[in-house]
């Protein structure tokens, strides 16, 4: 099976800088270098990037509005023998960037993929956030629409891992204000902006701290955002009651039932019936000895 392969040229996938020039490895430099094209999702802005690094290498088109159509065509090239580049305007590719169905039919045609690790926002960002990053979950750029935005905040809520999502500078005093709708304003966010560029800013606080920032501060609302969001706290399962509802509860119980002096109770101090039942049972008991 290699050797019917063997001849096939090879796709390269290769981050590039997500501001920085500087954040570009050797390795990516040499890989741009040696390939025989580049497909790139702006060619204007990647020929800033080549002309940097003195690069001059054949670039074709390859974003969201043409990949489907392009990367049969550029399939066929490698099969002839060459070897692509594939880059897009900023960080990694297929992260939120196009790709990824010249990836899949590289793949599905036996074509080797090979990754040129480097720069990603979202890494980039966790890194720096101060929120837990053992487990995180990643949402990409979010909708255009409120209602459809408001959906997915609903539906991530609850979820115990840091979430992470993009959004633009026309967008994100919109975002926050509805993600302040859906969960609590003491639940503290990352916001990282312009990562690795002159004004690069990131401000961990809560919710309402920070939405407070972006709305009386212009400059807080431009540019790139990756905005992260801490994982909710799980109610703790309360299964004893404290010294004070035990108080109230054996006060309660000398007067009344358990099923009144557990009502009484819950409605005092505030702790559950169930437990209050349970530790009423057992006093009853120890009283009894």
């Amino acid at each position: 099976m290699r050797e019917k392969y063997q001849m096939f040229g090879k796709l390269y996938v290769v981050a590039t800088p997500i501001g920085n020039l500087a954040d570009f490895t050797y390795r990516a430099v040499e890989t741009l270098k040696d390939v025989d094209l580049i497909a790139a999702e702006d060619t204007r802005h990647a020929k800033t990037l080549l002309q940097h690094y003195a690069i001059n290498k054949k670039m074709v088109s390859l974003h969201q509005h043409n990949e489907e159509k392009t990367a049969p065509g550029l399939i066929e090239k490698m099969k002839s023998g060459l070897n692509i580049a594939l880059v897009s305007d900023a960080g990694t590719p297929l992260l939120s960037d196009p790709g990824m169905p010249l990836v899949k039919l590289a793949r599905q045609q036996g074509i080797e993929v090979s990754p040129i690790p480097g720069a990603c926002a979202l890494i980039a960002a966790l890194s720096v956030s101060g929120l837990p990053v053992t487990r995180f979950t990643f949402e990409g750029f979010l909708p255009r629409t409120s209602s459809a935005r408001k959906l997915i905040f609903t539906q991530k809520k609850n979820d115990a891992a840091t979430w992470v999502f993009y959004e633009s500078s026309h967008r994100i005093l919109a975002s926050l204000e509805d993600l302040q709708e859906i969960i609590a304003g003491d639940r503290r966010i990352a916001l990282a902006r312009e990562l690795t560029k002159i004004y690069e800013t990131v401000v961990n606080d809560t919710l309402d701290n920070v939405l407070e920032q972006v709305k009386s501060n212009g400059n807080m609302q431009k540019g790139e955002f990756v905005v992260l969001v801490e994982g909710a706290v799980a109610e703790k399962n309360v299964s004893e009651i404290s010294e004070d509802q035990k108080r109230v509860l054996l006060i309660l119980l000398k007067q009344c039932s358990i099923k009144t002096a557990v009502a009484m109770a819950a409605e005092i101090t505030g702790a559950r019936k169930k437990v209050l039942y349970q530790s009423a049972l057992e006093l009853k008991e120890s009283s009894a000895e």
